[in-house]
């Protein structure tokens, strides 16, 4: 079962100081944290803060070669967890056909961004997580949530790199 999520807030984990992105789904009740690299944070932060940039960047760029050849970005999902590594696919409808194409989570949700296309996570992903304790006990993700709920724009904060 596939869960659609958005995008709940992108900052640093004060932990490991990586950028970290938190999907959560419509209804509040799942959310999965995501750490990525500095330079696919930036593309998903100026996405989201509608920066453009003088000239495409490589999602920028990668989103166009594929409209250019008449495809059209449907979804991604994040469908598995393996060694505390994520993994996602990014699908395509190609001349009526669905292709599925493996993706690194964070470089599939900068091109969803791009192409405002759904982000969805496979529900035993979410599983997976609290197993491996990506994801805070029911206590601490309730106090997570209470915290990402109430938390203003401004206190996020800008995206610098």
């Amino acid at each position: 079962m596939q869960i659609e999520m958005i995008i709940k807030s992108l900052m640093f984990d004060p932990v490991t100081n990586l950028p970290i992105i938190i999907l959560r789904d419509k209804d509040g009740h799942h959310m999965l944290p995501i750490w990525m690299g500095v330079f696919e944070a930036n593309a998903i932060a100026l996405q989201i803060e509608n920066v453009a940039s003088p000239r495409p960047m490589t999602h920028d760029l990668l989103k166009n070669v594929i409209e250019d050849l008449n495809a059209d970005i449907k979804k991604i999902v994040v469908h598995d967890l393996k060694d505390n590594t994520f993994y996602a696919l990014l699908y395509l409808e190609v001349n009526g056909e669905t292709v599925a194409i493996d993706a690194r989570p964070s470089d599939a949700i900068a091109l969803a961004l791009r192409a405002r296309a759904p982000i969805f996570i496979d529900k035993k992903v979410i599983e997976n997580a609290k197993k491996m304790d990506l994801l805070p006990d029911k206590h601490d993700a309730e106090q997570l949530q209470q915290w990402l709920a109430n938390l203003k724009p401004e206190e996020f904060g800008k995206y610098k790199m």
